[in-house]
């Protein structure tokens, strides 16, 4: 059976410098037809596309990178910046403390407070600080005092 010329879809084999001068393209009839010769320019053209395609995916990858970095570097300053959430965790609970102070203080201003406004008005509150403190006593009163121990 013989061949009939361009029906043999397998190219035959070739060297790699019969690939830089030939190429094959296919035919709307399913084979296979060598191409003219591909010029120095062509050439050099097609490298210099790789060239721009490899550029353009290492250009990619460090946009990429350098939003992840940047990504972690907002994100560290956001946790543990001058501002960040630990210093304003920390603040919370100094706000919550001193709150608790202040309520505590309150309290006792009022229980002061009260004890001042007795100790103007009741005449037996005066009498009875004066017997706890100055150990006053009245005619005919004997005072035993006992010792700690």
């Amino acid at each position: 059976m013989a061949e009939q010329p361009g029906t043999n879809l397998i190219p035959p084999l070739q060297t790699k410098s019969s690939l830089l001068t030939r190429a094959l393209i296919p035919l709307s009839t399913g084979t296979m037809q060598e191409s003219l010769p591909i010029s120095k320019w062509e050439r050099r053209i097609t490298s210099l596309r790789a060239i721009c395609v490899r550029i353009a995916d290492d250009r990619r990858r460090l946009a990429t990178v350098t939003a992840a970095v940047l990504a972690l570097a907002v994100g560290y300053h956001v946790v543990f910046g001058a501002n960040g959430l630990t210093v304003y965790e920390q603040k919370r609970q100094e706000t919550r403390l001193l709150n608790q102070q202040m309520l505590d203080l309150q309290h006792e201003n009022d229980l002061l407070s009260a004890h001042v406004n007795r100790l103007q008005n009741d005449p037996n509150a005066i009498e009875h600080q004066a017997r706890e403190e100055l150990h006053y006593t009245r005619p005919g009163e004997v005072i035993y005092t006992l010792s700690g121990k």
